[in-house]
């Protein structure tokens, strides 16, 4: 393939979404009833970005994306939410994954939260919902059952019939075996069968690093699966063609169900993901990464389009109240994401 640059992205530094993003929230914005579409979306229709918690998502307080704040009112949250994701747009996505703990949803902080998911939708996104478990109890299973459920609960009583929003019902559940994590999702997918299967995403098993065993279960048939894949796994990796191979192996049969909604490299240290590998693991992991979602369909979900404090994020968050504004770390990285999306 080309190295070529797919979409002009010179604009580093240039701010995204720079326009005032404040005042009273629109009367549109209120969680609405969606009608299902006609036909489900194909996964390559998911074109996203991770919006994350300066501290990581795993976190026994309310998980809080960047830019937000538990302070915050609905009114407040959503025009921060439209200012980034409006920036978002200006990247070419139309997917932003948000984390959610029982302590973001069962708690206050929902309420305000709730106008991120809203902001979101109204601009047309669709909207993933993902469950991490708390920082002090990271042991890859489901922290408190009854306040997972009662999570789960509250988020799709609000969103269920909003056919942008998606739900991950828990975030690489490395905890449990194959067969104990697949017995754990067929059971979500029961207790909640009033929500479509497309609209719901399956960990693969373990980091969400291998897909086949929970797309070959026939109790989970009709709904997407995430897919986790990271260059730090195997850093003296440096052929694309070796990564190609592992991202293939990972996904085996199952692309037209695939989003790799995890994957990502430095974006803060100059790397030009467009140039030669030079036995760089990161650009032959973007480059590999990039082309496999080209070239097999799959939904992709960079993490993360922002995050502060994170090395990886694709953009830096500039902001004074609910005036936000985006700029990219790395135009070549970005470009790699166009290749993949046929932007």
């Amino acid at each position: 393939m080309t190295r070529e640059n797919h979409r002009k992205t010179a604009f580093l530094g240039v701010l995204l979404a720079g326009v005032t993003a404040f005042g009273a929230t629109p009367a549109s914005a209120a969680p609405e009833a969606a009608s299902r579409p006609a036909s489900p979306p194909p996964v390559s229709d998911f074109r996203g970005v991770n919006w994350a918690d300066p501290r990581d998502n795993y976190a026994d307080d309310a998980v809080v994306p960047s830019g937000l704040s538990t302070s915050d009112s609905y009114a407040t949250a959503y025009a921060k939410s439209r200012a980034i994701i409006g920036g978002f747009s200006e990247l070419g996505a139309n997917t932003v994954r948000l984390p959610v703990n029982p302590t973001s949803v069962n708690g206050p902080f929902w309420k305000a939260y709730r106008g991120a998911i809203d902001a979101a939708t109204a601009r047309g996104f669709k909207v993933i919902l993902g469950y991490w478990e708390a920082d002090n109890a990271k042991d890859g299973k489901i922290d408190d059952q009854a306040a997972w459920d009662q999570m789960w609960a509250r988020i799709t009583s609000a969103y269920a019939r909003n056919s942008k929003v998606y739900f991950e019902p828990m975030n690489e559940p490395f905890g449990y075996t194959s067969q104990e994590w697949r017995d754990v999702a067929a059971r979500w997918v029961t207790n909640h069968r009033f929500i479509p299967r497309d609209r719901i995403l399956i960990g693969g098993i373990k980091y969400s690093e291998d897909v086949k065993p929970v797309c070959a279960d026939s109790r989970l048939d009709g709904t997407r699966i995430a897919l986790h894949n990271y260059g730090f796994w195997h850093t003296d990796w440096t052929s694309v063609d070796q990564w190609k191979q592992d991202f293939k192996e990972r996904i085996g049969s199952c692309a037209s169900r695939t989003i790799l909604d995890e994957f990502g490299a430095t974006m803060t240290s100059g790397l030009d993901y467009n140039g030669p590998v030079n036995g760089s693991n990161e650009i032959a992991y973007i480059q590999a990464a990039t082309d496999t979602i080209r070239e097999m369909g799959l939904g992709s979900v960079y993490w993360p389009g922002l995050r502060t404090g994170d090395t990886y994020s694709l953009t830096t968050l500039h902001c004074t109240g609910t005036r936000l504004s985006l700029t990219v770390n790395n135009p070549s990285g970005l470009d790699r994401l166009h290749w993949a999306w046929k932007q």
